[in-house]
């Protein structure tokens, strides 16, 4: 059985994973080396790697599911305005019926945060 998805988001530099994760979306450090952190937020982890090389190449996209997308926008736009995307920094239902917002980080880095309509 599956059970988690866990990406691996690579920086030049740590201090960016953190500034966007910790500082900016309120995630917790579970562990922390030289050159890799584990952060985890209500169950979403993300490994951050630091590596300039594949920082370089690699700038992900990922989507995290929520049932509380009102509260978290409040709570980032509140925290870090700076981190809403400019191509969707508002909770918007897309057409294909989920309410999505979306932060990006100073590495071009995007998290969309999306909630889908309870089941009937």
């Amino acid at each position: 059985m599956l059970q988690k998805l866990i990406p691996k988001i690579f920086y030049e530099h740590l201090d960016e994973g953190f500034d966007f994760f910790v500082d900016g979306l309120g995630f917790l450090v579970l562990h922390q080396d030289e050159g890799m952190a584990v952060v985890e937020r209500d169950g979403a982890k993300a490994y951050l790697i630091q590596s300039a090389e594949h920082a370089g190449k690699n700038r992900p996209e990922f989507a995290i599911e929520t049932d509380t997308i009102g509260v978290l926008h409040v709570e980032i736009r509140s925290r870090r305005p700076d981190l809403l995307h400019p191509d969707s920094p508002v909770v918007t239902k897309k057409p294909w019926g989920a309410l999505e917002f979306a932060v990006r980080d100073a590495t071009d880095v995007c998290v969309v945060f999306r909630q889908w309509p309870a089941a009937a």
